[in-house]
């Protein structure tokens, strides 16, 4: 019963305690359990906070027992990003420049929305340092590894929040995305990631990547992210870019019903990236599962004005100079050699070569507005290969390249749309293979219902890692 509580969904969760077949108490004690088995293998956690879940746990129980439930996520056991701030918590960033000499005193947005739901805080979950990569580990918190194999990286940079995810050790994660770091780790884990529209999930303290970067939920359904992005997407004043609330509920409204959505298949979305045949064949069949739902199904040609991979790297190299400018000479001593190299790259840059950047980016943006005219969703791969070796910055094909060889999702942190990573399939290794769906800005609706009707149709949540 223990186990089988840790993989419920939040959303059936809910339902029982509505009914009395099960407590808070003792969902909190089987993702506890769950991280008392595995993380010393997984290595998913910098922080697990027992007894304040526990006595929230308690807190959360007597609520339901006298019909008093706390918001939309009462009881749920949840994980943060060691990138997000949260008070009474250190936020380290898995970086060893990061000082844990610090008043700990303040949530961010997602957090507050979280903690006002009723939601459990399990815990922070590992990232690489800045969350500077596609994978999930750092000099000060060790190599956090893939559930479905241990050899195996989970991606990054929200690697941990996945690993936690689908291990069963709490039913939602907070992650953050500038680049894939949502979608990544949910690909090459088996799980759902949604990077939500820009400015959707208020973002505070600013990321030094900017406009990239976005905060969103991370589950094991689509339903449940739903749920979760109902109570994170909330406006907040301290991020003065965040969006104004929806009428209505994400969770809702989902519609599974996609008969006569059009949907533009891309392989590589026209950057000539060499897609694994497994992979590619992942797609072909979720294009059919989607013509067989009765959505309208071509495949096109993506001809981007100005290469994203291109910008993407100025942003993300400007954005780390940046960051380091705040460092001390011996802080910066402390960082990685890859986070090291973006940093030098970027203070090489010109102001010049950063604004021809932002008009390539709206050339960009102004592209796929125009696309989606004529397309509800754009479907791809998450990634062109399933997970690697843990402990590498990159597949051996991509060496000394830390983030070419995750192409695929970075041009929507540039254009702001919602994007998502949905398991489409498995490797004959065994490892997940993701989908992604993305939708036009600010239609998070859209791709929570795609992705739902995707879900049903060829469902892997019931699917557990061989822990």
């Amino acid at each position: 019963m223990s186990n089988d509580l840790a993989f419920m969904s939040a959303t059936d969760l809910l339902e029982n305690y509505r009914k009395g077949f099960v407590s808070p108490v003792e969902a909190l004690e089987a993702c506890l359990d769950q991280i008392e088995l595995h993380n010393s293998k997984l290595n998913a956690f910098t922080l697990v906070d027992r007894d304040n879940a526990r006595q929230k746990a308690l807190e959360s129980q007597a609520r339901w027992q006298s019909g008093n439930p706390l918001g939309l996520l009462d009881g749920i056991p949840t994980t943060i990003k060691d990138m997000v701030i949260t008070k009474g918590w250190p936020t380290l960033k898995g970086s060893r420049a990061t000082s844990k000499d610090q008043e700990w005193n303040e949530d961010a947005p997602c957090v507050e929305r979280l903690k006002e739901n009723g939601a459990i805080l399990v815990g922070k979950t590992t990232t690489p340092e800045f969350g500077h990569k596609g994978v999930t580990d750092s000099l000060l918190q060790g190599i956090t590894r893939n559930p479905w194999n241990l050899k195996k990286t989970p991606g990054g940079s929200s690697g941990g929040a996945s690993a936690a995810v689908a291990s069963g050790m709490g039913q939602l994660a907070i992650g953050t995305d500038a680049g894939g770091s949502i979608r990544i780790p949910a690909g090459f884990a088996g799980i759902y990631g949604l990077k939500p529209s820009f400015g959707r999930v208020p973002v505070y303290p600013a990321s030094p990547f900017g406009t990239l970067s976005h905060a969103g939920p991370m589950s094991r359904t689509v339903t449940d992210a739903a749920l979760m992005l109902d109570v994170i997407s909330q406006p907040d004043p301290r991020d003065w870019q965040s969006l104004p609330p929806i009428s209505c509920k994400y969770r809702g409204s989902l519609n599974p019903d996609i008969r006569g959505k059009k949907i533009a298949v891309s392989m590589d979305l026209g950057l000539d990236t060499k897609v694994d045949p497994e992979v590619a064949n992942s797609l072909q069949e979720a294009s059919e599962c989607f013509s067989s739902l009765g959505a309208e199904v071509e495949h096109v040609e993506v001809k981007w004005p100005v290469d994203p991979r291109e910008i993407v790297v100025l942003f993300f190299a400007s954005g780390a100079a940046h960051m380091a400018s705040n460092l001390s000479v011996e802080e910066r001593g402390l960082l990685e050699p890859t986070l090291t190299d973006m940093v030098e790259y970027g203070e090489k840059l010109s102001m010049l070569s950063l604004k021809a950047a932002e008009t390539d980016r709206v050339s960009n943006g102004r592209y796929m507005k125009n696309f989606f005219q004529t397309f509800d969703f754009l479907i791809c791969p998450t990634l062109p290969i399933a997970a690697f070796d843990a402990g590498r910055p990159n597949p051996p094909e991509y060496d000394n390249d830390t983030i070419g060889w995750t192409p695929l999702t970075g041009p929507f942190n540039l254009t702001g749309q919602p994007a998502a990573s949905i398991p489409s399939g498995f490797t004959t290794l065994g490892l997940p293979i993701g989908l992604q769906i993305i939708g036009s800005m600010y239609d998070d609706a859209g791709v929570l219902n795609c992705s739902r009707a995707f879900e049903k149709a060829i469902s892997f949540t019931s699917k557990r890692p061989p822990l």
